[in-house]
């Protein structure tokens, strides 16, 4: 009896003191807010005012919604050729999700029904180069639409197999009056050396009534690859607007194809023009027929949106024969640099440099050095002597790296990398591809990547996340390339047909599979755009989920990442993109982490927010990356405070 006794008073205590303490405070209610475009806004801030969530209740998030698309099921092996790095738009009070196979679904923003599905049909037995991949679409509100008509907000979605598809935002149904049934095949009269040569994986943007579709185009293959022009429709019924080839503007002897935009692009709707990041020519690593600056390749273009009437262009490279094409959206802001507000263009990079352009003439707002490179190019090649360097902020990745450098968790595996180390070139940034093996540092899929930057215009401040390995890159005589391939048939080898060499590319690790570089091989960065200063910059990511046990001895390591972030009004920075299973969020101010919330798979993805009936939702789309081992998933994951407080 004396046991019951005391549990009653127990319980006593327990009710007296729950009698004593606050009840919860209920959550402050704010103004809707969507996020209708891939980066938040047209300009790709990612940028959301929302504040429910703040820095001092974060840790209380929970799962409010999950959303499967049913890859799995209905996919299967396929999976493994494919990537989720879709970030969900929000517009018109639904919720739109597109999943590697371009299948689009509308949901509710509350609740995550499925409202209605479109699927395209897409061959899912096609491979294509960068795997299958949907990273957003686009919504549209017609500004002067017929009265009670059809399609008068629409989605627009670019697939894998090059269509371009207007459905009608209501019922997700084609949009007749647009093309040939609401459909257009962007890459009409392209011929194709081979099946999935060519795709689209960006969304398209849309501004004053013009949709702009760019492509994704196999990298290595030959100097005479298809082109990389860009190409606009008219959104209302699809007729062809105008067409920008970024390789038109080369003198005739260059010899080339690609320089296409396979990265996501910016519109800025009062001045009229879009932004586009253009990539490098082909091939990638020799350039010997096409010498000189290759166009308006690796540049940022502006572009009359309504014409394709070019504005201005900015080079980021060179004569790129690294494979350092502009792999992110152009980030629209005001920036006040030396206390001078100016409209700008921010463009990261893979080398982890970050440009400010003027956006109304592309000349730096931030000064730009042009800097001696290494020299020595393979036979037949001309390098450019100097590359454009910003002088702030600072190059938010490393790129030299010495013998006595290498990483190594025993002797013996630091060994084996700094012997590898020693046996290439290594001169820094912008090392020429040779036939002895040049180390790229950062690696091609270094820096800043497709996942681009977040800004806070309140505060003038980019967050930036980036990634640091190393890639060697070999030149191969044109003759040997086969004997290569039958050689190492599990190594990157490509013939650059055309071209007197062909190439092996492979990541620097060390026979346990780490980086041959010194962590931190992920970074997140905070840079102040008043005066180019990093205000912090924090290791990103663990291998806990690659290599279950090994943080007992791999900390503060970080791991390479793709995707990015985004930034909210109480200053709260979320992120996944890191080679683990877990959504991040940290203080904007000073980069402490302060919550995780764990996820199905892998989330190399852009994550967003917005606020539905007063309130705030954070979603990430949960799926993995083809290349990065992540687990496969399938599924959209929402979070939210619990209504009640």
């Amino acid at each position: 009896m004396k046991s019951i006794f005391v549990a009653l008073g127990l319980f006593a205590v327990l009710a007296a003191l729950q009698a004593c303490s606050p009840r919860p405070a209920r959550l402050a209610t704010e103004p809707d807010r969507p996020w209708p475009y891939y980066g938040a806004d047209q300009g790709g801030q990612r940028y959301s005012a929302a504040r429910q969530v703040t820095p001092a209740n974060v840790r209380g998030l929970k799962i409010a919604w999950t959303f499967s698309t049913g890859d799995i099921a209905s996919k299967g092996a396929d999976l493994k050729h494919s990537s989720f790095e879709n970030t969900p738009i929000m517009a018109g009070g639904r919720v739109y999700v597109c999943s590697p196979f371009n299948e689009v679904f509308a949901l509710d923003p509350a609740t995550g029904a499925r409202l209605w599905a479109y699927d395209p049909k897409i061959d899912p037995t096609v491979h294509y180069p960068n795997l299958e991949n949907c990273r957003a679409v686009a919504w549209w509100r017609d500004p002067s639409p017929a009265t009670g008509a059809p399609c008068a907000e629409r989605v627009f979605l670019n697939t894998n197999d090059r269509r371009l598809i207007a459905l009608d935002a209501a019922t997700g149904k084609t949009c007749a009056a647009f093309g040939h049934g609401g459909v257009i095949d962007t890459a009409e009269g392209v011929v194709l050396h081979r099946r999935g040569e060519m795709q689209i994986t960006s969304p398209p943007v849309v501004g004053r009534g013009v949709v702009v579709v760019g492509s994704s185009i196999d990298d290595n293959q030959r100097v005479k690859e298809v082109s990389g022009a860009v190409r606009a429709y008219d959104a209302r019924t699809g007729a062809p607007r105008w067409r920008f080839d970024p390789l038109a503007s080369a003198p005739p002897t260059v010899i080339a194809g690609a320089a296409n935009v396979w990265a996501p692009m910016s519109v800025d709707e009062d001045r009229g023009l879009v932004f586009l990041p253009t990539t490098s020519p082909s091939p990638d690593f020799w350039g010997g027929l096409r010498v000189g600056d290759d166009g308006d390749a690796d540049s940022v273009v502006a572009l009359d949106i309504e014409t394709g009437r070019k504005v201005w262009a900015f080079k980021t490279v060179h004569h790129d024969v690294w494979d350092y094409d502009n792999p992110a959206q152009p980030t629209l802001a005001t920036v006040a640099w030396n206390g001078l507000s100016q409209p700008a263009v921010l463009q990261t990079t893979k080398q982890g440099l970050l440009f400010t352009l003027g956006r109304d003439t592309g000349r730096p707002v931030i000064p730009v050095e042009e800097r001696q490179v290494p020299q020595g190019g393979a036979p037949g090649e001309v390098l450019s002597a100097t590359q454009p360097f910003p002088i702030a902020p600072k190059a938010l990745a490393p790129s030299v790296i010495r013998p006595e450098d290498a990483f190594g968790l025993t002797s013996w595996d630091r060994a084996q990398c700094r012997k590898a180390i020693a046996a290439s070139r290594r001169e820094g940034l912008f090392t020429p591809p040779s036939t002895q093996g040049t180390i790229l540092y950062p690696f091609t899929g270094g820096g800043s990547n497709w996942g681009g930057l977040a800004f806070d215009p309140g505060r003038g401040v980019a967050y930036v996340n980036t990634s640091s390995a190393m890639h060697l890159v070999t030149l191969i005589p044109a003759d040997k390339v086969s004997a290569a391939r039958a050689a190492e048939p599990d190594t990157e080898i490509s013939r650059q047909e055309g071209a007197p060499f062909g190439m092996r590319r492979k990541v620097m690790t060390s026979k346990l599979g780490l980086p041959c570089n010194p962590p931190p091989w992920g970074q997140l960065h905070a840079v102040d755009m008043r005066t180019g200063a990093v205000l912090w910059e924090v290791p990103f990511g663990t291998t806990a989920d690659l290599l279950p046990g090994s943080q007992l001895f791999l900390r503060g390591t970080g791991v390479p990442n793709v995707g990015g972030p985004i930034v909210t009004g109480s200053g709260l920075l979320f992120i996944g993109a890191a080679m683990d299973n877990v959504l991040r969020a940290f203080d904007a101010t000073n980069g402490r982490e302060l919550w995780r919330g764990r996820l199905p798979g892998g989330a190399q993805a852009t994550p967003m927010t917005y606020v539905w009936k007063g309130r705030q939702y954070v979603l990430i789309a949960s799926g993995r990356h083809g290349m990065s081992g992540t687990k496969i998933a399938d599924q959209v994951i929402a979070f939210a405070l619990p209504s009640g407080g």
